[in-house]
């Protein structure tokens, strides 16, 4: 049984890694593929998935519904009627991960996990971009579907991509530092925290992953 101080705990991480994913999301913003340079990469839901392998997907559906509102009414490009896409876009990926996670918690689960969080996402995002984006942007629907190959697919594909590598690298290091402080309630601390460890070639491939998705970016914007 989840005690008082154990839930208060995990509520304070909870909100703190919200306000870190809600500042990378005000912060950053890097355009990805030309054909919708409206659209820009932000890492939040790199914080939003870690905090669902930790948590369960529950937490990060609740990080996202404040997020997405605050971020609509603040930062967002599109305001408030970016509100339904931000929360489709970030619950697509990031609750599909921590679901897969929770049911297989070894390191080929959360791969697996991210993995299809991508692909997931990919596809719902091309079908509520076909549906809404007319209708939240005002312009005509066979404009987006154009869009739909060229421009929402490899930007969709590029981000999750970019999102599922760095929370690869960053999900240890940052549970293990949680650990180690004695933040995490006794209830996460089991299966996988007595003598965890960081897995170098995971962090190494993902590395990879993450420098190549930079280089077709910056080839297809003509940096390079």
């Amino acid at each position: 049984m989840t005690t008082s101080k154990e839930l208060t705990r995990k509520l304070t991480i909870l909100a703190l890694l919200s306000a870190i994913a809600y500042i990378l999301a005000s912060l950053i913003r890097i355009p990805l593929v030309p054909a919708v340079g409206f659209l820009g990469y932000e890492p939040k839901d790199v914080i939003l998935v870690i905090a669902g392998f930790i948590f369960g997907p529950v937490a990060p559906l609740l990080m996202i519904s404040v997020i997405a509102l605050l971020e609509g009414v603040t930062t967002s490009v599109l305001g408030p009627i970016g509100i339904p896409m931000n929360f489709i876009a970030s619950v697509s990926f990031c609750c599909t991960a921590a679901a897969i996670y929770r049911k297989w918690r070894t390191l080929l689960g959360a791969a697996v996990g991210l993995a299809v969080g991508v692909v997931v996402n990919t596809v719902v995002m091309l079908l509520w971009n076909y549906a809404l984006t007319p209708i939240l942007m005002g312009i005509p629907r066979e404009q987006v579907e154009a869009l739909l190959i060229p421009g929402f697919l490899p930007f969709n594909l590029i981000k999750g991509t970019l999102n599922a590598s760095i929370a690869m690298v960053l999900y240890k290091p940052l549970r293990m530092a949680l650990d180690r402080a004695r933040l995490l309630p006794k209830s996460e601390d089991s299966p996988e925290r007595t003598g965890e460890k960081i897995n170098i070639s995971a962090l190494v491939v993902s590395a990879l992953i993450v420098l190549t998705c930079v280089l077709v970016v910056l080839s297809w914007q003509g940096v390079i």
